[in-house]
């Protein structure tokens, strides 16, 4: 007897076939689907377009598990909400993450919507995370774990989930190593078991990020400013939540002008390459980004102190609970553990809710805490609740 019917987003990739394979051996009826996400090249390195052979491959791996297989192109929902709102917050010196976006707005929700349409109970990725369902007070609340693999953890990407979205997820691989899922792979012959894992933008590929962007966002010339960082040591201790959340801000006279550069919007806080300025004892990094007056800040060797802050403020309206019943109440605060980007070990914090939002101070200062990226917090392994860093 069937567990249900459950739709697999096969991506052309091994973790995505091995889900497959896995939830057709637990006895679920399941459905592969392969989504057109992307069509243009521009920005795209040479050789790197994944779409034009990944199709194929996924179809490959549904006749060699002897499932049906479904083309969905869903390539303008993508551009208006993932890549049209990349284009939007890079204009506003921004950094977003477009691979939390596609997760939250396409892949479970517009090709979960898709997914029900053909009749399914689930849909099925091949991320590596874990879901565990618990009651609360009686009603099914759905957990979003770490995977087992923590060199492979992906729960970062998926912090924007809802209860719903997480209902209707299952994730097959998430209890095993990468090394394991190869090894099925290979075992059951699999079309993907060789295949490299796929890196760059979702859906995208690898980009030229500043030629991409150059599709929406003019070039403009500005020049590029360094701080030395003996201007810290005249500023004032940090010690309010307002204060350790706040970025540094610079005047051009806090600093000497040392190269130009083609448009602010296209740097991001910590960045190190494209920055052409050469002749300096050490590296440097991108700490500050001023887009109004369009000027790049800039400060020497990885552990500048521009480089680093104490904590984060997250706007009210911008903080998203996966675990609703775990919301921290106006003038709550609660220690968790804290990561602002993919792969970063997990960071000792002190959560602060106030009217105004919810500050993240940390234990130890962190690196390149960037405004539009995402702060996830979780409770042990379990992520519990997001929020876009809002400067």
């Amino acid at each position: 007897m069937s567990k249900g019917k459950v739709v697999v987003g096969l991506s052309g990739g091994v973790d995505s076939s091995v889900a497959a394979y896995l939830l057709k051996e637990q006895g679920y009826e399941v459905i592969g689907m392969y989504m057109q996400n992307w069509h243009d090249t521009t920005g795209t390195l040479e050789g790197d377009c994944p779409w034009n052979d990944d199709q194929m491959i996924a179809e490959l791996v549904a006749k060699k598990l002897d499932i049906p297989f479904v083309f969905i192109d869903l390539s303008d929902t993508y551009r208006e909400r993932v890549v049209n709102y990349m284009f939007s917050e890079y204009e506003q010196g921004r950094t977003p993450n477009p691979d939390v976006l596609c997760n939250s707005e396409i892949k479970f929700d517009a090709f979960l919507k898709a997914a029900l349409n053909q009749g399914a109970d689930f849909v099925a990725t091949g991320h590596y995370c874990q879901k565990g369902t618990i009651l609360i007070d009686g009603k099914e609340t759905y957990q979003l774990i770490a995977g087992a693999d923590t060199n492979k953890d992906q729960s970062y990407f998926l912090c924007q989930l809802t209860q719903e979205q997480l209902s209707k997820a299952l994730f097959p691989i998430g209890h095993l190593q990468k090394p394991e899922v190869r090894k099925i792979a290979a075992e059951q012959e699999l079309p993907t078991a060789e295949k490299k894992d796929s890196q760059g933008l979702c859906f995208v590929g690898k980009i030229d990020l500043p030629v991409f962007l150059q599709q929406k966002l003019a070039a403009k010339s500005g020049i590029t400013v360094e701080i030395a960082p003996s201007f810290y040591e005249r500023l004032p201790e940090r010690k309010t939540l307002e204060e350790m959340a706040r970025p540094y801000f610079y005047h051009l006279n806090n600093g000497k002008k040392v190269g130009t550069h083609t448009g602010a919007h296209f740097f991001t806080i910590g960045q190190r390459k494209g920055i052409n300025v050469g002749g300096k004892a050490l590296p440097l990094f991108v700490i500050s980004i001023d887009i109004e007056n369009n000027i790049l800040y800039v400060g020497q060797g990885h552990d500048h102190p521009g480089l680093n802050r104490k904590g984060l403020f997250i706007k009210a309206d911008e903080i998203h609970a996966v675990r609703p019943d775990l919301t921290l109440s106006i003038g709550e605060e609660r220690s968790l553990k804290v990561r602002i980007r993919y792969r970063q070990p997990l960071q000792d914090a002190t959560l602060h809710r106030t009217a105004e939002g919810l500050y993240i101070i940390f234990d130890l200062p962190q690196r390149g805490v960037t405004a539009g990226q995402f702060a996830a917090w979780y409770s042990n392994n379990e992520l519990i609740g997001s929020g876009v860093i809002s400067e």
